[in-house]
């Protein structure tokens, strides 16, 4: 199966349609049209900031392999409140958007999202952040490293829940099956993983990156996030989380944890102390006797 379906296949999971916009969370938005290079048409949205709040930047948020912007909305949603105008984009195949996704084909949509920004007036003038949940941020370290100009034009990059290796990823998800257990390591082999992201990282230099990694990730296990924040030249911060896959803004401490980050990006060495982090899940102390 790995071998016929190829990587592509193994890696997307899109839904086509909406099944809600921004407007059923209470959020302005407007409908964007991107053209990609190969005159693939894609859609998004843009999420300007909350009326009468100062605009502090730009965040482009990339989101994971599943579903639609719909399903990836949690991850965003809030930012304009705080005065951050969001793109998010869905790739080719996502959503609206034409296509079929193949990784040389988003790279090219992640390309047009750059590009539609690059042409906003209200962007020019303002701090751009980078935004990548999952997949997208794997697929945006290994563009970035493709397009350093890019790079450059970046104040700050947030990563979360973001695998190391698409091969390690597809191994630790083999092995979680008694039935795959067996042939994990020569089925997952058969992933190619030239486009990981532990590959590209090192072209991050210079730029702060946030890493938010889950220890209850059960699709990217910790040790496969942990690598990637290793690989990642400085300046960056490790921020461990609770909680599932890409649930991070969920919980109001991360979405202040970010915006602390992006406040004073060189500076922010994340929550240090115990107390601090709360825990996961809440649990009401025990009745006394």
């Amino acid at each position: 199966m790995l071998v016929l379906g190829g990587c592509s296949s193994l890696l997307f999971y899109p839904e086509k349609g909406l099944p809600f916009t921004p407007e059923k969370a209470g959020l302005t938005f407007q409908d964007v049209q991107l053209t990609s290079a190969d005159g693939t048409r894609l859609h998004g949205w843009w999420l300007p900031a909350k009326a009468g709040v100062e605009v502090k930047g730009t965040v482009l948020h990339l989101h994971g392999n599943g579903g639609n912007l719909a399903w990836h909305l949690g991850g965003s949603w809030w930012l304009p409140e705080q005065g951050y105008q969001v793109l998010m984009i869905d790739y080719r195949g996502y959503g609206q958007s034409a296509g079929s996704p193949d990784l040389d084909g988003v790279y090219q949509d992640i390309d047009a999202a750059f590009a539609w920004l690059q042409q906003r007036p209200e962007v020019a003038d303002k701090p751009l952040v980078l935004l990548g949940q999952s997949l997208g941020g794997a697929m945006a370290i290994h563009y970035l490293g493709q397009h350093p100009e890019r790079v450059h034009r970046l104040q700050a990059a947030v990563f979360d829940g973001v695998p190391a290796s698409y091969r390690d990823v597809g191994q630790f998800a083999l092995s979680t099956s008694w039935i795959t257990w067996p042939l994990q390591v020569p089925l997952s082999w058969l992933v190619p993983d030239g486009d990981s992201a532990i590959g590209s990282v090192a072209a991050l230099d210079g730029l702060p990156q946030l890493y938010f990694q889950s220890i209850d990730d059960a699709i990217v296990p910790l040790n496969n996030g942990i690598r990637l924040y290793q690989a990642a030249p400085p300046p960056r911060v490790l921020q461990l989380t609770r909680g599932g896959h890409v649930q991070t803004f969920a919980d109001p401490t991360w979405r202040q944890v970010m915006l602390a980050f992006l406040a004073d990006p060189q500076h922010f060495n994340g929550l240090r102390r115990l107390a601090e982090i709360p825990n996961y899940p809440e649990t009401k102390p025990a009745p006394s006797r």
